[in-house]
C-alpha cells in the first residue's frame, strides 16, 4: 500500500508525486519541468517521501520519489452543478454531471469532482471509492476519511456493488435483453478501448426499455465497457465522441453530452452492514 503523501492537501489538491531517474534532483526537475520546478527547490517546496526538504545539492537514487505542488494551468469551467445525494462521517455520494472528471488527470485538475468537493465541503481527505468516466454522469461515491477508504474501495474492486446505468441509443432491431461477454483491452496512449479474441473479461446485461432507452447492468468494470459493448451491438450511445469513431470536440463544447447515466448504486455497507441504495436524480435527454 502506498504511504500517505508527505505534504498535505492544499486548496483541494494533493502534491504531485515524481519518480526520479537518479542523480541531482535540481538538475533532473529543471530538465523535465523547467525553471519553475527548479525554483520550487530553491524555495524549499520539494520534499522526499519521508518529508525531508530537497536542497540544491540533494542527490537521490533511481526510483526515488519527490513531492511538490503543481502549478495549475487554465481550465475550461464545467458549468454544471453536482448535488450531494448523501453525506455522513464516512462517505459522500454525489450526482456527478457530464464533462466533469472524477479526479485529476492530464489537463483536468481543478475541474474535477474530487477537487471541487474537497474545496466546497472542506474535506481534505476525501477520496473516490470508484470512478466514472469524465463524459458519464450519475452516482459517484467518495470516502471522507483515510481510515475507511480501503473498505469501500475494496468493495468496488471485488464487484460487491450492484450498478445500473441508463443510456440512449437508436432503437434496436435485434432481440433483447442480451448478455454480452467479450474481452476488452485499453492500452496506454490510446483513446479507445477495443475488443480482442480471448477469454472474456467484460460482461454486460443490456435491456431495451422502449423508445431508445436502455438499461445496462455491468457485471464487470472494464474501462469504457458499456460504450464498447453498445457500439459492438451497432447501438453506439448517443453523444459518444469516441465510439465507434473518434470525433474531435472542442473542450468548451458542452452541447452534446454522452447519453450515459450511472443511475443506481446498491450495496451492503462494509462498515455497518446496512443495505445502501443511491439513485441519480438526473434524466437523459
Amino acid at each position: 500500500m502506498r504511504r500517505p503523501a508527505p505534504l498535505p492537501v492544499r486548496d483541494g489538491l494533493g502534491p504531485a508525486r515524481v519518480r526520479l531517474r537518479g542523480g541531482s534532483v535540481l538538475v533532473e526537475l529543471a530538465s523535465r519541468f523547467g525553471e519553475a520546478a527548479a525554483e520550487k527547490i530553491r524555495s524549499g517546496e520539494v520534499v522526499t517521501a519521508d518529508g525531508s526538504v530537497v536542497g540544491l545539492g540533494t542527490i537521490l537514487p533511481p526510483g526515488a520519489f519527490v513531492y511538490l505542488y503543481r502549478e495549475l494551468g487554465e481550465e475550461v469551467p464545467v458549468p454544471f452543478d453536482m448535488p450531494v445525494l448523501y453525506r455522513d462521517d464516512d462517505i459522500v455520494v454525489v450526482d456527478k454531471p457530464h464533462f466533469l472528471a472524477t479526479m485529476p488527470r492530464g489537463r483536468h485538475v481543478a475541474q474535477t469532482a474530487l477537487v471541487r468537493l474537497r474545496r466546497e465541503l472542506d474535506l481534505p481527505e476525501l477520496s473516490p471509492a470508484h470512478r466514472l468516466d469524465r463524459l458519464t454522469a450519475g452516482v459517484l461515491l467518495f470516502t471522507v476519511r483515510r481510515e475507511v477508504r480501503g473498505a469501500y474501495q475494496t468493495m468496488f474492486a471485488r464487484g460487491l456493488v450492484d450498478k445500473t446505468y441508463l443510456a440512449r441509443a437508436a432503437v434496436s432491431s435485434r432481440e433483447l435483453p442480451v448478455v454480452l461477454r467479450s474481452r476488452i483491452v485499453k492500452r496506454r496512449g490510446q483513446l479507445q478501448a477495443f475488443e480482442e479474441p480471448g477469454e472474456p473479461n467484460a460482461e454486460t446485461l443490456i435491456e431495451h426499455l422502449g423508445d431508445g432507452l436502455y438499461r445496462l447492468t455491468p457485471r464487470t468494470g472494464r474501462t469504457h465497457q458499456l460504450r464498447v459493448h453498445m457500439a459492438a451491438l451497432g447501438l453506439p450511445i448517443a453523444g459518444d465522441p469516441w465510439y465507434p469513431n473518434v470525433v474531435d470536440v472542442a473542450p468548451d463544447d458542452f452541447s452534446a453530452p454522452l447519453q450515459l447515466l450511472a443511475h443506481r448504486l446498491e450495496f451492503d455497507d462494509p462498515l455497518s452492514g446496512e443495505r445502501r441504495v443511491f439513485v441519480s436524480s438526473r434524466s437523459l435527454a
